[in-house]
């Protein structure tokens, strides 16, 4: 199968790149492990010094694949989601988060996880679980530090619809910008971020998520438990089926 994860190294910054737009950049077993092996190399190169996470489509990432989901349950994927997020925390470099379009579920675990996230103002962002017989378990991981309570139990039980610049007031994403200004304002942020010297910031980054990494480490295998047995009942399975016949290819 082609690569559906791009890395591009220049001028050091490494972009990393979803591009798989047949399933609306779905966290599917092969775009999880393509992403894991270009942050892994990413990491290694010397001459990036900031990671730049970003989406092709109209769709940033729509969250769990659930078509994959449906046919072979979520045991190992939930698994693997975890270790994604905490590599992604966890990473010697910072991570900066271009979004755009629709982000969903999942996606939004992969925007928290970003160390800095600048978002199109017109973007949207739902955390759809409850409405399928799930809860977001493994993502509140990276999502619940990030957001106010308040924030969090509103979005998470009514699984409403909210634009990037209410995203930008619940602390979810750092800043959100028109449009036509989001190439620039990324641009800007990655910027400031590579004036720091490289121990400065790896160090840095180690200290602000120590508590996170710790967190991951601790109630990761629960909750990516909970998730798998819940993408297993028959409540989810019926919604998930009705919601992919809804949605279409």
């Amino acid at each position: 199968m082609p690569d559906i994860v791009h890395l591009a190294v220049a001028d050091g910054v490494a972009a990393i790149t979803l591009d798989s737009q047949h399933n609306r950049n779905a966290l599917s077993r092969q775009l999880v492990s393509e992403l894991s092996e270009a942050l892994s190399a990413a990491e290694a190169d010397s001459s990036a010094q900031v990671v730049v996470l970003r989406a092709e489509g109209p769709t940033f990432c729509a969250g769990a694949d659930l078509s994959e989901a449906l046919a072979d349950g979520m045991a190992e994927g939930t698994r693997a989601v975890v270790a994604l997020l905490r590599q992604i925390v966890a990473l010697d470099k910072p991570v900066v988060g271009r979004v755009h379009g629709a982000v969903r579920a999942g996606g939004i675990g992969l925007v928290a996880a970003c160390d800095v996230a600048v978002a199109d103002a017109e973007s949207t962002f739902a955390l759809t679980e409850a409405r399928l017989g799930l809860t977001a378990a493994t993502i509140s991981l990276t999502v619940l530090p990030r957001m106010t309570s308040r924030a969090a139990s509103w979005t998470f039980l009514s699984g409403a619809t909210f634009d990037g610049g209410a995203a930008a007031q619940m602390g979810l994403v750092t800043t959100a910008v028109p449009a036509d200004r989001l190439d620039g304002e990324v641009a800007a942020t990655v910027a400031g971020v590579a004036t720091g010297a490289p121990q400065g910031l790896r160090e840095t980054k180690r200290l602000l998520n120590a508590g996170l990494v710790a967190d991951i480490d601790a109630r990761g295998e629960e909750l990516a438990a909970l998730s798998a047995r819940l993408f297993g009942s028959d409540e989810a399975r019926a919604a998930m089926a009705a919601f992919l016949q809804r949605r279409g290819p």
